[in-house]
């Protein structure tokens, strides 16, 4: 055997190649030993392709040269095609939805059963971003939508949804001190409402609610399933999020997931219940006209809804670890974002802070309408923005949760006040 073949079939194993179409992975495997690629030359091409790919842009095999002086020659010619495509801004002129067809999420159900509730701390904290503390309630294991960018499918199988069949019973032990307001999120482990009441779990979370007062418990979706909300009782502790993007990227990048029209339908209805509600734009993605799509979107919730019946409005943008990474990269969908220029985001990757401050700032100053009556945060975004964008920063994690619990609370109370009035 050739000495290359053998080094090839050894160090192949432990790159993304067998994600790559057949045709690929031949003509990947016919240039390596051309040109004698190093392991690390070979596992960055491989990364290019399976980019290029993912980003609807041609085949390695179509950016090749016929001929090439040397692998260095060869290596940079494709590395800097990958780094030109990262540095312009991405377009989606091209996408179609039947570019996501042949890679359908599938999944199944499965319950299982916990000795106590899950609840923690927020998973994606870390160091220099400011984090408001919140504490999160696994409701459901895993999600059924199919963001492209979604931190989740690093944490569970993608293809199990998974239910407690213990959880009402776990939710009624949590010791909680009847002193202390928490904060309560049920969607970090999945979509808060997609399931409705499947495994009886909107009945123990309302049932939770009811019972612990001091507690604001927030549901966080992209769904427009509501009709649980519509037909009971909805404790005034209860409030109700929805993630939202523009329309660019809810049909390109959120699959499966209610249509944005869908979803601001969904919170209109909600809030004429009497829930109060909230918003998040997390991500807000950089792309070709990106700016003045956000806006329309911001001007459409201010021309919609009453600021006093609004919580929160929330901004963050894409931040990815190493294994999120890896994992959209063995997909077969196409996206455009791991297209993004990265830059060092606290041990993470992410946009630049420059990039991070004109849309943040864009956002806030367009939400002017709203400024005195709705709670504005950056969600895990590093601290030094807050000064930047808000005109005021927190000097540290303790005194964001302090202020937030007490905006939303405050809310609470009033509105349980007008309730009580009109009865």
């Amino acid at each position: 055997m050739n000495p290359y073949t053998k080094k090839f079939q050894e160090s192949i194993t432990k790159t993304n190649f067998t994600h790559l179409p057949q045709s690929t992975q031949t003509f990947i495997e016919q240039k390596a030993h051309e040109y004698q690629f190093s392991f690390q030359e070979l596992k960055q091409l491989i990364d290019f392709a399976i980019d290029f790919k993912l980003w609807h842009e041609k085949d390695i095999s179509e950016l090749f040269l016929e001929e090439y002086p040397n692998k260095k020659t060869a290596f940079n010619h494709i590395r800097n095609i990958w780094q030109e495509l990262k540095a312009q801004p991405n377009t989606y002129k091209d996408f179609t939805p039947d570019l996501y067809k042949h890679d359908i999420r599938k999944f199944s159900f499965e319950t299982y059963e916990s000795n106590k509730a899950a609840l923690g701390a927020c998973p994606v904290a870390s160091p220099n971003t400011r984090c408001c503390n919140l504490l999160t309630l696994d409701a459901v294991q895993s999600c059924g939508f199919d963001c492209s960018y979604c931190s989740i499918q690093s944490f569970y199988n993608q293809n199990k949804i998974g239910f407690d069949k213990n959880f009402k019973e776990n939710l009624k032990s949590l010791e909680l001190d009847p002193n202390e307001i928490y904060h309560i999120g049920t969607g970090q482990s999945s979509d808060s409402l997609m399931w409705g009441n499947k495994e009886g779990v909107l009945d123990a979370l309302f049932e939770f609610a009811a019972a612990h007062p001091n507690v604001i418990l927030e549901f966080k979706t992209k769904s427009n399933n509501i009709n649980y909300f519509l037909e009971n009782d909805v404790p005034k502790n209860i409030i109700c999020t929805w993630s939202l993007n523009t329309p660019t990227i809810c049909e390109n990048e959120e699959h499966l997931t209610a249509s944005l029209e869908e979803r601001i339908n969904a919170a209109k209805k909600v809030s004429e219940k009497g829930v109060l509600i909230g918003f998040h734009f997390h991500p807000i993605v950089q792309y070709e006209n990106y700016l003045a799509e956000y806006e329309a979107v911001y001007k459409q919730l201010i021309n919609t809804f009453e600021a006093t019946k609004v919580v929160l409005v929330s901004f963050g943008t894409l931040t990815f670890i190493k294994p999120v990474i890896q994992k959209i990269r063995t997909r077969n969908f196409k996206s455009k974002i791991l297209q993004m220029p990265f830059a060092d985001a606290n041990g993470k990757f992410s946009y630049s802070l420059k990039t991070k401050k004109e849309m943040f700032k864009h956002a806030y100053e367009t939400f002017k309408p709203w400024h005195k009556e709705v709670y504005f945060y950056l969600c895990m975004e590093d601290e030094s923005l807050w000064k930047e964008v808000f005109g005021y920063e927190y000097s540290s994690n303790n005194q964001m949760e302090e202020f937030m619990k007490n905006a939303y609370m405050d809310k609470i109370i009033n509105l349980s006040r007008k309730t009580n009035i009109s009865e």
